[in-house]
């Protein structure tokens, strides 16, 4: 009897300390909300707030400069039996401003390849402000015969480059892994003889 006694005085103290557990979750988002407020760290976007008469808007990225537009060309040199190419050949961006272009490749033999991408950029300096977020380049891709396939790039061109840079090349040299690595294409190489001269 005693023994029953205990284990049913056992199973209610884990039951409050479920619930304790439970109410102390479901607490922390409101908590968590509030020390944001006051502390204003880690600020919640105006569409999680709810602010009464106001409809929610989206701030505007202050970090884009629409005084400028640079046009970023885009470029591919294949060297084998495949096919590689952007979904566009230019787009115009703002500095700080956020764009992603689609590179398509499809593998065209009646093998299976491995293979990978490398870039470059022209003029040389604008290398260390085009920041991408994503890239397929420097990864090494299996494709099946025949298989298609579609990857984004997504880049950010640093608002800090220089005001003289109007115009921005990304180049792309693809090629199968496993034979000789190319060296970049003569023409980027010569526009980056020619920025580094000035």
């Amino acid at each position: 009897m005693g023994l029953r006694h205990e284990n049913f005085k056992m199973v209610g103290k884990l039951g409050v300390i479920a619930l304790a557990m439970f109410g102390f979750g479901y607490a922390l988002v409101p908590v968590y909300k509030a020390i944001c407020e006051v502390t204003g760290i880690n600020i919640l976007s105006l569409t999680e707030q709810q602010i009464p008469g106001v409809s929610a808007r989206l701030p505007a990225n202050t970090q884009v400069d629409t005084s400028r537009t640079i046009t970023v060309e885009f470029d591919v040199n294949v060297s084998g039996p495949w096919r590689f190419q952007p979904a566009v050949r230019s787009l115009e961006v703002h500095p700080g401003e956020l764009a992603t272009v689609m590179y398509e490749f499809q593998n065209v033999q009646n093998r299976t390849m491995a293979a990978q991408a490398i870039p470059s950029y022209a003029p040389k300096q604008a290398a260390a402000f085009f920041n991408k977020l994503e890239c397929f380049c420097f990864s090494q891709y299996t494709l099946a015969p025949g298989e298609k396939k579609s990857w984004p790039v997504a880049f950010v061109i640093d608002p800090r480059l220089s005001k003289d840079v109007k115009t921005i090349t990304l180049s792309y040299t693809f090629f199968e892994v496993g034979g000789k690595v190319p060296s970049a294409p003569a023409d980027v190489a010569l526009t980056d003889k020619k920025a580094g001269a000035v």
